[in-house]
């Protein structure tokens, strides 16, 4: 009989992340759900905090991403639930497979469902107020694929120390968001100087600064996952 070929590490990595796309491709439940959340925030903070002729500068851009940081929340919690449900992560474990290969595989589709939410906040959220998308949403983009990263890595990472605890959702969120502070407030900053006609090539300094964190979140996350799924 012939001997099993071992996977090699990305290819355990997208294994686990292909069965992530398919359960919720089977069903779309986190992006149905987290993305309904997402655009209620939008539409609650654009009729709640309208502030004028200014809106668009002052307001806009916090309302883009306290509601992808939310949503994301509500995201994580979701993913990391199904895999409690019917013991899922002990089966996961015991597959041989490299504990970074499943963060890795894990974050990927965590970062799915972050994008997903950022393109289902921006575009109303340019709508509700009116603001021409032609000339924001390359930088847009660009700022979305720094903050990504970094939202997904962490969010992996501490879902996983947090998914046998009580009370997880609670003690995720509170241990979370002020490690995803210093993305977000770039991401806010940054968005804010798009909004006010700011060329593009001045968003690098913000798009730096969340991939530097994101790196930090990654790295940190395949160096130490292992130890927090087990631990």
């Amino acid at each position: 009989m012939p001997a099993r070929k071992l996977l090699r590490w990305h290819e355990q990595a997208w294994l686990v992340f292909s069965k992530d796309l398919r359960v919720e491709l089977s069903n779309g439940e986190i992006t149905t759900t987290s993305g309904f959340f997402a655009v209620l925030v939008v539409v609650i903070g654009s009729l709640s905090f309208y502030g004028g002729p200014d809106a668009p500068v002052l307001v806009a851009p916090g309302v883009i991403w306290v509601a992808v940081a939310f949503a994301s929340i509500l995201a994580l919690s979701r993913t990391w639930q199904r895999e409690r449900e019917n013991d899922a992560l002990s089966g996961l474990l015991s597959l041989p497979l490299s504990r970074s290969a499943i963060f890795v595989g894990k974050a990927l589709g965590v970062a799915g469902f972050v994008a997903t939410i950022e393109v289902l906040v921006i575009l109303p959220t340019l709508l509700l107020f009116n603001i021409p998308p032609g000339p924001v949403l390359p930088g847009l983009l660009v700022l979305c694929v720094g903050a990504t990263p970094g939202i997904a890595a962490a969010g992996t990472l501490f879902g996983a120390m947090t998914v046998r605890t009580g009370a997880r959702d609670l003690v995720l969120a509170v241990v979370l968001f002020p490690l995803l502070a210093p993305t977000l407030l770039a991401a806010v900053a940054g968005t804010r100087e798009l909004f006010m006609e700011t060329t593009q090539a001045a968003l690098g300094d913000y798009v730096m600064l969340m991939s530097m964190f994101g790196f930090i979140f990654v790295t940190g996350g395949v160096g130490l996952f292992g130890s927090l799924i087990e631990g």
